[in-house]
């Protein structure tokens, strides 16, 4: 089984085809292409190669399934004896991408 470990929004993401991913949000349209060459790592099932530092000849190209937000985040602060209370609620923005094919261009 073939998979990539690519970096994307700041995280490292371990990828393999016909899998879908949450990432940082993107600034495109739902359904379209998405490219992604910054692969750290790459493994075929019979060898590794690491990228220094990223690999070259590989891509990972996927589909946007879906813009969204995710679950509500309460931030509450409180301090005692002195009736200071805050509640503030957070949803990040994500998208979700399916990851088609696994580039090796040689």
């Amino acid at each position: 089984m073939k998979f990539a470990i690519i970096a994307v929004g700041g995280k490292q993401r371990k990828v393999t085809e016909g899998k879908a991913l949450s990432v940082e949000k993107m600034d495109k349209k739902k359904d379209s292409k998405v490219t992604f060459k910054s692969v750290l790592l790459y493994h075929d099932g019979k060898s590794i190669q690491v990228g220094k530092p990223y690999c070259k000849g590989i891509s990972v190209t996927g589909t946007i399934v879906e813009q969204g937000l995710s679950k509500k985040v309460t931030v509450v602060k409180y301090k005692s004896k002195v009736r200071y209370r805050r509640t503030k609620g957070h949803r990040q923005p994500y998208t979700k991408v399916k990851i088609e094919k696994i580039i090796v261009s040689k």
